[in-house]
């Protein structure tokens, strides 16, 4: 595919971080802005390790900005939330620099970015940031137990440590465990939450978190598409899959990033003018 970067710099509120900003050959109109979180586990990744999603989510006809975000991932929660919560409430000023005035904001994430965005999506709410108007979640990392069926399947032995260790040093040793942004798996509170795009796949340790919390956003009223992909999910960083298997993966969930989007408002896609 076509999607490109340039690289940008998002103010924090605490200073400032660089970002890929990916756009596609071909743009919904207006087209979405989608702040897009990486995963890593809390512990580690870089920006490179999202490229997968964030190619996809610009081949869907967005405009992609994906953070490198990891350093506050380092410090006890809230640090990365309220970095993250601060690039997003700064972005709608942007929007005509990165894509159009009229351009519609989601937040998206996998794995841990996944669990940030989930929380920056209870945050918005709860704080009345309109602005925002979808959430995209791809095999969240929502509940630190670490005890689901999924997860006790298809987690590597070598990978369940380096998960654990990520999960406490980003609750700390202040309770974060018991706060709904930082656990969003055990918020009582979702009615309210933007429409939200839930993916996972049949072979992901964070499978049952994802569908139930899904399922826990439809009893609450929240509009939620929500997919389980066949196989490992080729976007989560730790997993190797084939050219092959990535390709097929990636023409699917492209197909239901730009339908999201299209649902939400947006025009079907236009080539760009380069």
């Amino acid at each position: 595919m076509g999607e490109r970067f340039t690289v940008e710099t998002m103010q924090t509120g605490k200073g400032s971080c660089p970002a890929r900003v990916y756009s596609g050959e071909t743009l919904l109109n207006p087209p979405p802005v989608v702040l897009h979180l990486h995963g890593g586990s809390f512990v580690g990744s870089s920006i490179a390790a999202g490229e997968r999603v964030a190619k996809a989510l610009a081949a869907a006809g967005a405009v992609v900005i994906s953070p490198e975000y990891s350093s506050a991932c380092l410090n006890p929660f809230p640090a990365a939330l309220d970095v993250t919560y601060s690039m997003l409430s700064s972005m709608r000023a942007r929007c005509p620099q990165f894509a159009h005035k009229k351009s519609m904001l989601f937040i998206a994430g996998e794995e841990a970015g996944g669990n940030i965005a989930a929380g920056v999506a209870l945050m918005a709410r709860d704080q009345f940031l309109t602005d925002l108007k979808g959430q995209i979640l791809l095999s969240p990392m929502l509940d630190p137990c670490l005890a689901t069926a999924s997860f006790r399947k298809y987690c590597p032995e070598t990978s369940v440590q380096s998960i654990a260790e990520g999960w406490q040093r980003y609750l700390g040793e202040c309770g974060g465990f018991t706060h709904p942004y930082a656990a969003p798996a055990h918020c009582t509170r979702l009615a309210g939450l933007v429409p939200s795009l839930i993916l996972t796949s049949e072979e992901c340790p964070m499978r049952d978190e994802t569908a139930a919390y899904a399922d826990r956003l439809r009893q609450a009223g929240v509009s939620v598409q929500s997919h389980i992909l066949p196989g490992r999910a080729g976007w989560i960083p730790e997993n190797t899959v084939s050219a092959e298997t990535w390709a097929s993966q990636e023409e699917t969930i492209t197909g239901i990033f730009s339908r999201f989007f299209q649902q939400a408002g947006a025009k079907p896609a236009e080539m760009t003018m380069r």
